[in-house]
């Protein structure tokens, strides 16, 4: 049906109106309800009928055995006017939009319009069920193109309703008359079925449009979230941009106030003699060997704080070495120094904090000295904006001659920046979100709305 009901209720809402004309009209017997789909081929077809006992209290309910408008029914082109064919009430009913009546079935013009097969002829009144175009497109052009008549003219268009059903009702031989009362009262019953087949069709119109709203507002959640899961996967690159610097500030600390300190107690001393001991085992081919050696000079790339450091070097370098002295079979004064040089490492990553020796650096009053250690020695896990500007702070100083301060500043003030502009974009983010899918209720908690959107 042009009204795309769904057929049970469609069905339902017929029988209810055969069901109020049998019961209202005396001389009525059987009742059908046909359903006329959209053009151009208007296909006429049996919703249901029904016919009632003759003490007038159950009606049967069902489709003849033989039909031509049982499912799948009849096109406008197999029904409507044409030379040479009988003529059919449907047709009349289709194209004007106006009822017919067969008062006398054997004078009748049009007393082909009996639709089983059996031949028989009766009385009836067929009455199209109108709705109004723009009640039904909301005053959009309908989304078809008319159908034709015999003569090639457009019906329907100039008219201001279409016909989605058509009633026949069925009385004894000769006991109705055309605008007789009970032709007045299927007419205004066949006006109750199309205002309640048009909210039927509209309130399958407002779930569509809620299924369909529901599915745009997914998708731009989904659309939205996916460009902010890519905004904020720059985040951890910004973070990671910001414990870099923090590592270059710390290797200008170490190198300027570990300038006369014993070498031999500094990173890269101690990983060259690693590497010498590695050599002196004349298995430095060996794939374990390799891997060792390229481990260690990765280390020195790294500015790591001291917690973090001693736990690379214990998961990195120190199992590599206990795997490669128990593949190789080496123990005694080997191992032994292996785990002397290991100790070694792990101390010199402390020594940059190591009150002895920051207490003989005077180039800093105790308490911004104490303060800037504890900073850039901080094993942070998230950007923290403070944090950062403490540290800018700091670096504005002039007691606090690093050879590149200046440059760390400018880095890390850019860096602050950016990180805030991110975390501006995620909250505000969240929050559009969070309002689309809950269509804004204000009810509803705060909260962070996951970016794992399904």
């Amino acid at each position: 049906m042009s009204l795309n009901i769904d057929n049970l209720t469609l069905k339902q809402a017929c029988k209810n109106i055969i069901e109020t004309i049998l019961l209202c009209l005396p001389n009525a017997y059987k009742g059908t309800v046909y359903e006329i789909g959209a053009p151009p081929e208007m296909i006429a077809k049996r919703i249901t009928s029904g016919v009632i006992d003759q003490q007038r209290r159950n009606i049967s309910w069902g489709l003849p055995e033989k039909s031509e408008y049982n499912p799948p029914g009849r096109k406008w082109l197999d029904y409507r006017d044409e030379p040479g064919r009988p003529l059919e009430a449907m047709a009349w009913c289709v194209e004007r939009q106006k009822s017919w009546t067969s008062e006398s079935p054997e004078t009748d013009i049009r007393r082909t319009a009996v639709t089983d097969l059996s031949g028989t002829v009766d009385s009836h009144h067929m009455e199209p069920v109108l709705i109004r175009k723009q009640d039904l497109f909301l005053g959009e052009e309908p989304p078809f193109e008319y159908a034709r008549n015999y003569a090639g003219e457009r019906i329907w268009q100039d008219t201001d309703y279409l016909v989605v059903a058509v009633i026949k009702i069925h009385f004894r031989p000769h006991t109705i008359k055309p605008n007789s009362p009970e032709t007045k009262i299927i007419r205004r019953l066949s006006h109750i079925l199309g205002t309640e087949l048009l909210s039927y069709r509209l309130h399958e119109q407002s779930i569509q449009a809620m299924r369909e709203l529901a599915k745009d507002k997914l998708d731009s959640c989904n659309i939205l979230s996916d460009s902010l899961r890519n905004t904020i996967s720059k985040s951890g690159l910004i973070f990671s941009l910001i414990k870099q610097e923090l590592g270059f500030l710390r290797d200008q600390w170490e190198s300027m106030v570990l300038a006369g300190i014993d070498k031999e107690s500094s990173k890269t001393e101690v990983i060259r003699s690693l590497n010498d001991l590695l050599s002196s085992t004349g298995n430095q081919e060996d794939p374990l060997a390799k891997d060792l050696r390229e481990v260690q000079e990765r280390f020195l790339e790294l500015s790591l704080p001291p917690e973090r450091g001693e736990n690379w070097v214990r998961m990195q370098i120190e199992e590599r070495w206990l795997k490669f002295l128990h593949y190789h079979q080496l123990d005694g004064d080997l191992k032994d120094e292996v785990v002397k040089k290991i100790s070694q490492l792990k101390r010199a990553l402390y020594l940059g904090k190591d009150p002895e020796i920051i207490g003989r650096y005077n180039g800093l009053p105790e308490e911004l000295k104490k303060e800037w250690v504890e900073l850039i020695y901080s094993n942070i896990e998230s950007i923290d904006e403070g944090f950062l500007e403490r540290i800018i702070q700091l670096l504005g100083h002039q007691e606090l001659r690093l050879p590149y301060k200046e440059k760390s500043r400018k880095s890390l003030m850019k860096l602050k920046a950016l990180a805030k502009i991110i975390g501006e974009l995620e909250e505000n983010t969240n929050l559009v979100l969070r309002q689309v899918l809950n269509g804004n209720d204000k009810k509803l908690p705060l909260g962070r709305i996951p970016l794992n959107l399904p």
